[in-house]
């Protein structure tokens, strides 16, 4: 036995370990089929709200299911095609515009008035070294370009896995939710059922306020940049929406490249628009998103920026959407559960 048992201890060790490894493998190797799940787990979730307004309104569940996917991907299909045609034929003008403004001499003229005011940096010892490190590098370069068209191609595959899977998961939330809470103990279900509840509820509370956010952003866009005769405004209101979607940072992104495409329009076109999105920003973040957001859930301003940088950092964009409403989630355990069991010791 005393040879016996190291033996054994060190094969049940081993075997420990290498079943570590390799469900650690595992979820390395599923995390975009986990990315895909957690996206539309967190869209489903989104749609709930909609779904539970219809359920008040006397509809049956499977009605108020079926008329809000067909009105969302109604809405969502009417926007590709309003959309669609006119950014790409507006995208074709910008690229035409930038083909012809150096074709034209345009480009160099304005080179030259570049060079001629800032002569330490454009020079020609300068334009060698980067045409030299372009020559060098420009199998790495061609390299990314290819990655890049094979990454929106797979985007777009992971976009359509993501709808099925939402229509999916919307369909059956109740009964995952209902099977989630009876792995619970019997005891502990009812409380465990109301904690999830409020969770799920602000999730998808907060899901309705960011498009909501992202929807007034881009329609005053569009509205504004057609005032000011900006060039492509659906284009540019286009980007105001995608990008308002992202916390924190998305809007000030947005922001920052339609006005760089309203250079194109001139500076004075520029200058109020980057005017009018410093303006809008400060709407946006001191009367627009307390009003619509506080409802959805309550979580200070310093954890929110937290929980947004770590969620980006951790998961990209989808970790910067999903951290604010698990900060939300995790306070409320905390109020809920932590806090009275502190106060009964």
């Amino acid at each position: 036995m005393k040879i016996l048992n190291p033996f054994r201890v060190g094969l049940i060790g081993t075997l420990g370990v290498g079943l570590g490894i390799l469900i650690l493998t595992s979820i390395v190797n599923l995390a975009t089929i986990i990315t895909y799940i957690g996206a539309a787990l967190f869209l489903a979730l989104g749609i709930e709200p909609l779904i539970s307004f219809l359920e008040r309104h006397k509809f049956p569940r499977w009605a108020a299911l079926v008329l809000a996917l067909v009105v969302i991907l109604g809405v969502f299909a009417g926007l590709i095609w309003a959309i669609v045609p006119v950014a790409v034929d507006q995208l074709t003008q910008l690229i035409n515009g930038i083909i012809s403004w150096v074709q034209n001499g345009g480009a160099e003229k304005w080179f030259t008035d570049l060079q001629r005011q800032m002569p330490g940096i454009i020079n020609d010892t300068n334009i060698n070294a980067l045409t030299d490190w372009l020559q060098k590098n420009l199998p790495n370069i061609t390299g990314q370009i290819v990655q890049t068209g094979v990454g929106i191609v797979s985007g777009v595959f992971g976009g359509i896995i993501v709808v099925i899977l939402t229509i999916y998961f919307t369909a059956s939330l109740p009964s995952l939710k209902r099977a989630t809470y009876q792995l619970v103990p019997a005891s502990k279900r009812a409380r465990f059922s109301d904690l999830g509840d409020q969770i799920t509820d602000s999730v998808g509370k907060y899901v309705m306020g960011q498009v909501s956010l992202a929807l007034v952003n881009g329609v005053l866009s569009l509205i504004f940049l057609s005032i000011i005769g900006a060039k492509f405004p659906i284009l540019l209101a286009s980007v105001a929406f995608f990008f308002s979607l992202i916390p924190l940072v998305g809007t000030i992104t947005g922001s920052v490249i339609i006005v760089a495409v309203c250079l194109l329009s001139g500076p004075p076109t520029a200058i109020a628009a980057a005017i009018y999105y410093i303006i809008y920003m400060q709407v946006e973040a001191y009367v627009l998103s307390p009003r619509i957001m506080n409802r959805a859930v309550s979580v200070p301003g310093a954890l929110v920026v937290v929980a947004a940088l770590a969620g980006g950092t951790l998961l990209g964009i989808l970790g910067a959407l999903i951290a604010i409403p698990f900060a939300a989630s995790l306070l409320l355990v905390i109020k809920q559960v932590v806090i009275p069991r502190q106060n009964e010791l």
